[in-house]
């Protein structure tokens, strides 16, 4: 990506944050190392013991508190900043954030909006001494509608990172085999993701889980040895140029029984009604609801335990999210996943996931891996 292109993209995304904190009467916007500091600056830190923020304000250019070690990445910021440096002695560390609060005009009574899941304490602490009369407000709702709308690029680099998953899955499938361990699968999973493309940071570490642990919809890997007549769950993603992906597909190992392969019946269709439904200009209860109906018809509603799916971009779980509280409309730009699951405690579980993305007129899912019950081992 060249200069201008880069400078178009994050003063676009920072004019569009402007205007939401003037329309929510706010004075400026503190952000610490993660996913939306990214998203609208292009800079990449991460959290450590020594305090990063930027500060956004309407009228000033960005402001950029941080240690000198980390200077080479400010080198080529393709817009103008201002740039507070300290050292690792830690008595210089106040003076740059009151710096950076004067330059930024938030020293006086004014309102300031933060990210309450991201923001923390070590960097409250240090901006709410440099702005003694200022009043934190949470305005993680505005910066989560922002990014739920993602562009061609954020698209391209969703779409290549489930291209990137679902290979490093075709290529570990032949490897499983009954006797190997939930663990072992998953770490031949993982080498297959950096193998293939992946970055290193993965959106979170592969889910394989079997038999009576698939019933368990975050299970970690374990020692457990897969057995015949296990339903193997698999979930898992990868992450390209910041942005990941995030799949399951459920397996047989070896015979299973009947009551077992109707489970995995029944989630393949509460996934292929929920695709069928999702365009835009509807709710997103609407999809929780055509996947959760279909499940309760079959008789499995008590163990459907979690909302039909999340966001997805730079983060694996953000906006929007899938469930049947939430009335806010799906709206062409946004990516989500769609991930019915039926979970019968001790015994087997199933989930299968796709990621999805809106449309002008409809929808398209960027994963095409098979749905059907297929057997490994």
């Amino acid at each position: 990506m060249s200069k201008q292109q880069s400078l178009n993209i994050y003063k676009h995304r920072q004019d569009r944050l402007i205007e939401e904190i003037n329309a929510r009467e706010l004075d400026a916007f503190v952000l610490n190392p993660g996913p939306s500091l990214t998203y609208l600056t292009g800079m990449r830190y991460h959290i450590m013991e020594r305090p990063i923020i930027v500060i956004i304000t309407p009228e000033l250019p960005l402001t950029l508190v941080i240690p000198e070690l980390e200077s080479a990445k400010t080198l080529d910021i393709p817009y103008p900043i201002q740039i507070f440096m300290y050292t690792d002695d830690p008595s210089t560390w106040s003076k740059a954030f009151s710096q950076a609060a004067s330059a930024s005009g938030i020293q006086g009574d004014c309102r300031i909006g933060v990210e309450p899941n991201h923001l923390r304490v070590l960097e409250l602490n240090y901006i709410e001494n440099a702005a003694p009369q200022a009043i934190f407000i949470s305005a993680e709702s505005t910066l989560s509608a922002l990014r739920a709308i993602k562009g061609p690029k954020e698209i391209e680099s969703i779409r290549k990172a489930t291209e990137i998953a679902q290979k490093a899955l075709e290529l570990t499938l032949p490897m499983i085999k009954i006797g190997m361990t939930e663990k072992q699968i998953a770490a031949e999973l993982t080498l297959q993701l950096l193998r293939n493309g992946s970055e290193s940071e993965l959106p979170f570490s592969p889910i394989v889980s079997a038999g009576p642990n698939s019933a368990n919809p975050h299970a970690s890997p374990t020692e457990r040895l897969l057995q015949d007549g296990d339903l193997l769950v698999i979930d898992w993603g990868a992450r390209y140029q910041g942005y990941v992906s995030d799949i399951t597909r459920t397996f047989a190992v070896g015979e299973v029984d009947p009551k077992y392969k109707r489970i995995v019946d029944v989630v393949a269709e509460a996934n292929a009604v929920a695709r069928q439904v999702v365009r835009p200009g509807i709710p997103a209860s609407e999809i929780d609801k055509a996947t959760r109906n279909i499940i309760q018809q079959a008789g499995y509603g008590e163990f459907f335990t979690h909302r039909t799916g999340h966001g997805l971009g730079m983060e694996g779980h953000e906006e929007p999210y899938i469930h049947s509280a939430n009335d806010s409309i799906i709206i062409p730009g946004m990516t989500f996943t769609i991930e019915p699951g039926i979970y019968l405690p001790a015994r087997n579980g199933s989930r299968i996931e796709d990621d999805i993305l809106i449309t002008k007129d409809g929808s398209v899912s960027l994963t095409d891996l098979p749905r059907n019950l297929r057997l490994v081992g």
